[in-house]
């Protein structure tokens, strides 16, 4: 058996003295969607969560953690985060800012803290996927755990 190598998402969890589980899956390269993922995992997709960055025209760069078959509710996010409009930043731009890659963007160790909101139904789950911080790897984890964790708010965030 291949040891699963901690990626730094489950070495913070880890010096914080949470649990969670870490999770390999084969990912594609053609298909980062959240759906291949929970495919491969043979979870329900609405407890695989995807991390989203964008920007508010107030606040900056803030994150979005939203199940995997919902869309980021844009005026929702903007009224809740406090700014006029919020708008998802560049796919050219998402490593700078947080220093991961499409497809392991995790919401645990991004290069700075930025406000974090996530989809009230994440706590409806015991408990919730969302990425390690590398492609082909998730963390599964209480949702309160996760949102204490990050400093994150829960609000309707999302539409499907």
């Amino acid at each position: 058996m291949k040891k699963i190598e901690k990626t730094n998402a489950a070495r913070l969890l880890d010096k914080a003295g949470l649990q969670y589980n870490l999770i390999p899956y084969e990912f594609d390269e053609n298909d980062l969607a959240a759906q291949h993922v929970a495919d491969s995992l043979g979870q329900d997709i609405s407890r695989v969560f995807k991390t989203l960055i964008l920007h508010g025209d107030k606040t900056g760069h803030l994150v979005c953690v939203v199940p995997g078959d919902c869309e980021v509710d844009l005026k929702a996010l903007a009224k809740v985060s406090g700014n006029k409009k919020v708008e998802m930043i560049l796919m050219k731009d998402l490593l700078a800012v947080t220093g991961y890659i499409r497809g392991g963007c995790s919401p645990i160790g991004m290069k700075k803290r930025f406000p974090t909101y996530f989809h009230s139904t994440a706590t409806a789950h015991q408990t919730i996927f969302v990425s390690a911080g590398v492609r082909g790897m998730q963390i599964e984890i209480s949702p309160v755990d996760l949102i204490a964790f990050v400093g994150g708010v829960l609000a309707d965030v999302a539409t499907q």
